[in-house]
């Protein structure tokens, strides 16, 4: 079992930044190993994928992020970090993190990003 928690999550006005933090514990053999990602849902939206990176450090991300957010990993820390910058209120949401163990998905409790304009 793996368990994730979020945190950094808070209001920002548009055009500031956050830093997002995911911390991995649980039973897990190897965080290394594992592909990890961020995603965020918006009241009456689907949550929708942000930032993935894989075990072997191979990042994507969705179009409206692109530039402006990094996903990174530090696996020595078990965790996941998503710097964003130049937030706007459409950057509103709920951010979920992921992890990817085997065949099955985890995810974390979630934390509140709010962009002011």
């Amino acid at each position: 079992q793996v368990q994730l928690v979020e945190s950094g999550g808070g209001l920002v006005q548009a055009g500031g930044s956050l830093r997002l933090s995911c911390a991995a514990s649980g039973s897990i053999f190897s965080f290394r190993a594992m592909g990890m990602g961020w995603y965020r849902q918006a009241p009456r939206k689907p949550r929708e994928l942000v930032a993935t990176i894989s075990s072997g450090g191979t990042t994507n991300y969705a179009d409206s992020v692109k530039v402006r957010f990094t996903i990174s990993r530090d696996n020595d820390e078990k965790t996941v970090l998503l710097q964003m910058n130049s937030l706007n209120s459409e950057d509103t949401a709920v951010y979920y993190c992921s992890a990817d163990v085997g065949p099955r998905r985890y995810w974390g409790q979630g934390t509140q990003v709010t962009v002011s304009s």
